[in-house]
């Protein structure tokens, strides 16, 4: 499956569909934190730091770009001691590194916080505030 790039409408349908669901759930009256995880989209079923490739390859777009967000949103925040914040990738960036090395058998263990960050560091941005 490639990832939602372009401008094509048969491949903005995924990220329309988690915004839809992303909206929907944030309708409710609870607000006992599930504001903060219906915008964070789905994730894979395991905490941030322990998901890995065998995740993302069983994952719908919808999780694997919620996965992404996540990812993103925790190390794109303010790096302690400085005015700066972490470097990111952009979400297409992300998909894309994702795609690459989880299709591979060898990389079924590797942890994908750390494939992000080590490709962040090398060319991503810093997040903007």
């Amino acid at each position: 499956m490639s990832p939602p790039v372009g401008r094509s409408p048969a491949r903005l349908a995924p990220i329309a569909l988690l915004l839809a669901a992303a909206i929907a759930a944030g309708c409710g009256g609870d607000e006992s934190g599930s504001a903060r995880s219906s915008q964070e989209g789905l994730q894979l079923g395991e905490p941030i730091n322990l998901a890995d490739c065998r995740d993302w390859n069983e994952g719908s777009v919808e999780e694997r770009l919620g996965t992404i967000g996540q990812i993103r949103d925790f190390l794109g925040t303010p790096v302690s001691g400085t005015a700066g914040t972490g470097a990111v990738l952009e979400d297409e960036q992300a998909y894309d590194l994702f795609e690459n090395y989880c299709e591979n058998e060898f990389a079924r263990g590797f942890k994908l916080y750390k494939l992000y960050a080590r490709a962040a560091a090398f060319s991503g941005r810093n997040a903007q505030p």
